[in-house]
């Protein structure tokens, strides 16, 4: 079983974000005074940087759907409200033409459905939303794409395999994880927070893990949290998010709605948006619930924000293993530690603070549950606990009548202990 963890930790570890460029530098400055002529026609040629600025364009047109409303965020973020049927999903070919499905039959042992579920959304703070039949989505800008080195890499997780030991950069974690059965979701409160992130290719994120296959290339997974990327967002702000891939990380799969994949349903909640408020230091507390499950009924994978806010759902025909079940689900966080000062990098996880601290001061995960094959939200058994760097991150597990199963997990990175 250690074996196994150890190359899946590496598999779901590939997102060193030095990604290498498809194409020129979307930022490169054109060479002066060159003509490019085709010898074959003597016809002039587009310039690479008139073919990278063709390539932009394209691509946010067709990433942007065309709202019939638009928001805008105090944070800056812009919300289109785009008709549901519009939405980047059906670009799919199997998806095309297609409308959303019904919504599935909630895990046994859900909460009830809360008709005024708490958003937490910077930019719904102003009371405007999106009207029935359109889903808010998050506007991708040029700025958005030219952080990262192309089209092509925008949005997705680098496949790039990393060395995971203290002289190396790559993903460092402190999880609990289950394995070695069948499960068909997974869910959690995730206690929020705005770590600091202290290189732009870097990240912190808290986040569920529903996972199958075999470790390597044909590695399913499903994931769903908070997350603070200064490279996807250009910001620190603690963002909701999710992400899918089918073949490891390789060529499959996306953040949010930057590929057809996940179908959303719902018109309150903005993928990718920020998160607020958010919790402080020995101050008050948020969480947010995330529940993700196999519906028994068309087999795909919902997911829950809160009580009863259903978000969408990833289609089943886009797994392969996930297509029946998942064999591990993870809980916790995640940063990448780039060393790009030659030590181990500053960046947070969690709150910041290690596990030790506790309750507002260490962050948290509570109500650890996992979906089994009749549907049943049950506690999970024999969990496993790791971190990749106690010194630097570690994480602590508990059980009570309130919280049921939790874990506080996190810490400040580079200290005295981890250099």
């Amino acid at each position: 079983m250690v074996s196994h963890l150890v190359v899946f930790l590496l598999v779901a570890s590939l997102l060193v974000p030095v990604p290498v460029p498809a194409f020129p530098n979307l930022t490169d400055s054109a060479p002066q005074n060159q003509t490019l002529v085709n010898n074959s026609s003597s016809q002039p040629l587009f310039h690479p940087r008139e073919r990278i600025q063709k390539q932009l364009k394209a691509y946010l047109k067709q990433i942007n759907k065309p709202p019939v409303k638009t928001i805008q965020s105090t944070d800056g973020d812009v919300i289109d409200c785009v008709p549901t049927h519009l939405q980047p999903s059906f670009d799919h070919p199997q998806l095309k033409g297609q409308r959303p499905m019904d919504p599935p039959e909630r895990p046994k042992g859900s909460d009830p459905i809360d008709t005024v579920t708490d958003i937490y959304q910077t930019w719904a703070d102003s009371g405007d939303s999106c009207p029935e039949g359109t889903i808010p989505i998050r506007r991708t800008t040029r700025k958005d794409i030219l952080r990262t080195s192309s089209v092509q890499t925008f949005g997705k997780k680098a496949n790039r395999f990393v060395r995971r030991d203290s002289t190396g950069s790559g993903h460092e974690h402190a999880v609990v994880f289950v394995n070695g059965e069948q499960y068909y979701g997974a869910k959690a409160s995730i206690n929020v927070w705005s770590p600091a992130v202290t290189d732009q290719f870097e990240f912190s994120l808290s986040q569920v893990w529903v996972i199958s296959g075999s470790f390597n290339n044909d590695l399913n997974t499903i994931e769903a949290g908070w997350q603070v990327s200064p490279e996807l967002y250009g910001d620190n702000y603690p963002r909701f998010f999710t992400y899918w891939t089918t073949d490891a990380y390789q060529a499959t799969g996306c953040y949010n709605l930057l590929c057809s994949g996940f179908v959303q349903t719902n018109s309150r909640i903005a993928i990718g948006a920020a998160i607020s408020p958010r919790s402080a230091y020995n101050g008050n507390q948020y969480d947010i619930g995330i529940t993700v499950w196999k519906d028994p009924k068309h087999g795909n994978w919902w997911l829950e924000y809160g009580s009863g806010l259903l978000v969408g759902y990833w289609p089943a025909f886009l797994f392969s293993h996930l297509r029946s079940h998942a064999n591990m689900v993870q809980f916790g966080g995640e940063i990448v530690n780039t060393r790009s000062s030659g030590h181990h990098t500053s960046t947070q996880m969690g709150s910041g603070h290690f596990a030790d601290e506790g309750f507002k001061k260490a962050s948290y995960f509570r109500n650890l549950q996992v979906v089994d094959w009749d549907n049943n939200l049950l506690p999970p058994s024999n969990l496993n606990l790791l971190a990749d760097h106690p010194n630097c991150y570690n994480i602590r597990q508990g059980k009570n009548n309130v919280w049921g199963t939790y874990i506080y997990y996190g810490g400040p990175g580079r200290n005295v202990r981890c250099p």
